[in-house]
């Protein structure tokens, strides 16, 4: 029962309670359900005063620079957790025994092959496709091979289906990139970590081995781990509405990848090395700095200061150790990586960015991470989606696990015409 209630006076009509509901954090909510009843819906485009669930799984404060997940803070299980134990503690809502992630652990390795005729689906793509494209449509043919985890209403079917989700992302992603370079697919190996065989999938050859630093390997592993989830955004909302309609675990998976795919959502980081290409040298740095204060100037610097926090990054201040770990272990020659260091300590000591907030985000240094490490940009928003996959099946099996079942149905403030007739 909700201890509080807001009084709502409607036109031409008496008083309505609306229960208000508070959570373990974060603001309170109104239940305007009963207005319905009244004739009337509530009006909130993008829904950004809108609490659409109920859920455990992520907390964000953004005024605060908070990030929770399950109750733990992003920077402790970032800088001494792995991305596994992350994905355990999002799916069941505590941290595993040692018994219990070496069981998680090996269920995943032993799931990460796909099925062989998949190799197929690849060859229908041209060479150039977009990677997202591709993943786009791998993930959701998932659901043709693997008929025995697709029956929602059963528990185990659904735990299948995360662990196939998690386990066989890294490879598709791999496999898209293999197939837009024309070359063989590298198949999973069973003795390497989640970081490492993604990235010997990505860049082995058989011609000759491919060794993995332990510095870039610990860097991948965070990239994952910063972007695991991030409670209701666009792409995780976007997999909870499909699944509300009783859709397949893959096809919701394969729905949150294209709403990924958004330049406005996922595509940041990308975006971020673009500005860096366009910029291009360091001597340029001023022109570009005095054009992101100009406020009739349309140019914007990307990778600073975020939509949600409005202090600082939680995520950025492991992902900048890492950056700057992997830039002295590899010694990369690159024009871009020397302007983004200057960008950065501009950034960091310039009273105009200090008094904005413009602080360099988790995209900014993801971006610069994977550019040295020599990833495409075109692979920048795969390796969300690979990484933010366990937050989307978190959130659609705490979805299914609710009691009642209803579909998503957001309702309109419609301007168009009244009733016309044809003639």
């Amino acid at each position: 029962m909700a201890e509080q209630k807001a009084t709502l006076q409607l036109p031409g009509s008496d008083a309505i309670d609306l229960p208000i509901y508070s959570g373990t954090e974060g603001q309170d909510v109104i239940d305007v359900r009963a207005l319905a009843k009244e004739g009337y819906f509530t009006f909130d485009p993008g829904f950004l005063a809108t609490a659409s669930c109920e859920s455990k799984i992520t907390f964000i404060d953004g005024e605060k620079g908070i990030l929770l997940h399950r109750g733990y803070s992003i920077e402790e299980l970032a800088k001494d957790g792995e991305y596994l134990e992350v994905c355990y503690i999002l799916l069941f809502g505590e941290r595993p025994t040692k018994e219990e992630y070496a069981k998680f652990k090996t269920t995943v390795t032993r799931h990460t092959m796909v099925h062989e005729q998949l190799i197929h689906f690849f060859q229908g793509f041209r060479r150039d496709s977009h990677p997202m494209a591709i993943m786009v449509g791998v993930v959701g043919a998932l659901s043709a091979f693997y008929h025995d985890s697709l029956d929602i209403s059963n528990e185990h079917h659904r735990e299948v289906a995360a662990y196939r989700l998690i386990s066989k992302m890294p490879t598709l992603a791999a496999m898209s990139y293999k197939y837009s370079v024309g070359q063989a697919f590298v198949y999973p190996r069973n003795d390497l970590s989640y970081a490492a065989n993604f990235l010997n999938m990505m860049f082995s050859v058989p011609a000759e081995e491919y060794k993995i630093s332990p510095v870039v390997e610990r860097a991948m592993d965070r990239i994952f781990t910063l972007h695991a989830d991030h409670e209701q955004n666009a792409s995780t909302s976007t997999v909870r509405l499909s699944g509300s309609s009783g859709a397949n675990p893959f096809a919701c998976i394969a729905a949150g990848i294209a709403c990924l795919w958004g330049p406005a959502h996922g595509g940041a980081n990308e975006a971020c090395l673009n500005m860096l290409s366009e910029i291009g040298t360091v001597d340029r740095i001023p022109e570009f700095i005095a054009r992101a204060k100009d406020k009739n100037d349309p140019f914007r610097l990307m990778g600073f200061g975020h939509r949600v926090y409005k202090n600082y990054d939680p995520r950025a201040t492991v992902m900048r150790e890492s950056c700057h770990e992997v830039l002295a272990e590899l010694n990369v020659d690159d024009p871009l990586l020397d302007v983004a260091m200057e960008l950065e300590r501009i950034a960091l000591s310039d009273p105009y960015f200090k008094e904005k907030k413009l602080f360099p985000n988790v995209d900014f240094y993801s971006g610069i991470v994977l550019k040295a490490i020599g990833i495409p940009t075109s692979m920048f928003t795969v390796i969300f989606a690979l990484a933010r996959t366990v937050g989307w099946i978190a959130h659609w099996k705490e979805m299914m696990e609710e009691p009642v079942q209803r579909i998503g149905r957001p309702r309109q403030l419609y301007k168009g015409y009244s009733y016309r007739k044809y003639e």
